[in-house]
């Protein structure tokens, strides 16, 4: 386990937040979103956050070097500084207004090193400090600034970038393009070198609308009628695997799947020790909903520079009996089924059952998410100081009690790995350390 409670304390002191346009004129025009994008579930904006040595030339300001850049990059991705609107059956839109993005300038009294150094991750303290959103997180995402940045500059000469980008936009892979453009520019470059792609109709439902596979993530389930336990009786773990610890798992499912992926390992893991340490009733079903990236999917694929939502969230479904009772295996088994489900027609039908069902939330009853970043490319984005010294998730990375979303990070040992994070009530952490170290054989 890694431990990453911090009391560090700071002062952040920031200028008024100010609207970024583009640097030069962009069309002004109307641009549906497709009908993967503007499904419930995606209308929130998502943090990240990217922390930055100074290497010594300190004649540039990162805030200046950032601000201009981001305002050429609109340019080329001038829907970012437009304005979502809700058509007919609750069609998204974006108007493309030029009216801006949100940049913040800011200062704090700390070093990269309080943070952590090297071995940074998640929760980070005074989140809020280094990331303020002005926008209300009840007012949603209708006809407000598509993206916030704001850069902090830290005493030891290094910088902060926070973000909290609209999730209707773009997934981690969309937004990361972005990212690298701007930080393109920012290094001097005179256009992005891989230059976007709308084109959101390749994403929209068919006509007539069809949908010929099954989602079992947009099922409506009735509200859990089990008593959720108080927030302040949740429990906040990170644990690391490496090497060794991925070893360890793979000798404990049977030789056939040990060609399976470390995703695939890591998530019915995660699955099949958290069933057993909620302790569910053995005829409670148990969903686990996974993020899988669809481009390559398509034939032909989609195009590179597309930076629209392109993931599906396929839900493997067991009682919570049949988990506790078989190995570890059943579960994996059960996972490289539903990952295998993602094809080009599941995502024809995921963007038709939007269009039947009113573009419905994806369910998160009885429901463990599962999402792995590490290889998106937050931690590879470069404005001009090299890579950061961490990219990715803002917050912990999990939500209590129903989502975990993996990080990666090297171990005292200098290993490369991943970073989970859960949080589960008390009593049920207990259990859950408990069946994770038979299966790592005491490693944890």
């Amino acid at each position: 386990m890694v431990a990453s409670e911090s009391t560090l304390v700071f002062t952040v002191t920031r200028r008024e937040p100010e609207l970024i346009i583009p640097a030069k004129s962009t069309p002004h025009e109307l641009k549906p979103l497709s009908d993967i994008d503007d499904q419930d579930g995606l209308r929130f904006r998502q943090p990240a956050i990217m922390f930055y040595r100074g290497n010594g030339d300190y004649g540039k300001d990162p805030v200046k070097v950032i601000r201009e850049a981001l305002a050429e990059a609109l340019v080329y991705y001038y829907p970012w500084a437009g304005r979502l609107r809700e058509g007919d059956a609750r069609k998204l839109m974006v108007d493309c207004t030029a009216e801006g993005v949100v940049f913040v300038e800011a200062e704090a009294d700390v070093t990269l090193d309080e943070f952590g150094g090297d071995t940074l991750v998640p929760p980070f303290p005074c989140l809020e400090e280094l990331l303020y959103d002005p926008i209300p997180y009840s007012v949603g995402v209708i006809g407000c600034p598509l993206l916030l940045i704001q850069v902090t500059r830290l005493k030891c000469g290094g910088f902060v970038v926070a973000l909290s980008a609209t999730h209707a936009m773009t997934d981690a892979s969309g937004l990361v393009q972005f990212l690298n453009a701007i930080a393109e520019l920012a290094r001097g470059a005179t256009a992005p070198s891989l230059l976007p792609v709308w084109q959101r109709e390749l994403l929209n439902a068919r006509n007539p609308p069809r949908v010929t596979c099954t989602l079992h993530e947009y099922d409506q389930l009735p509200k859990s009628t089990s008593t959720a336990a108080p927030v302040d009786d949740m429990v906040f773990r990170s644990f690391f695997f490496g090497p060794s610890e991925i070893s360890a798992l793979r000798s404990a499912v049977p030789h056939h799947l040990q060609s399976c992926s470390t995703f695939e390992l890591l998530i019915a893991t995660l699955w099949h020790c958290r069933t057993i340490a909620l302790n569910l009733d053995p005829n409670q079903e148990a969903r686990l909903l996974f993020a899988v990236n669809a481009r390559h999917k398509f034939n032909p694929p989609l195009p590179a520079g597309y930076y629209g939502n392109a993931c599906a969230f396929p839900g493997a479904m067991s009682t919570a009996g049949e988990i506790c009772r078989n190995p570890l295996g059943y579960a994996l088994e059960l996972v490289k089924k539903t990952k295998a489900n993602v094809t080009e027609e599941y995502m024809r039908s995921m963007a038709d059952l939007m269009v039947l069902r009113g573009r419905p939330h994806f369910t998160v009853e009885q429901t463990y998410l599962v999402s792995d970043i590490t290889r998106i490319g937050f931690a590879e984005v470069d404005f001009g100081w090299g890579k950061p010294a961490y990219g990715g998730p803002a917050h912990n990375g999990s939500v209590p009690d129903v989502a975990s979303f993996f990080v990666a990070f090297k171990n005292s040992q200098g290993e490369g790995g991943k970073l989970v994070p859960i949080s589960l009530p008390a009593p049920a952490m207990e259990v859950f350390v408990k069946e994770l170290q038979v299966l790592l054989k005491g490693r944890l």
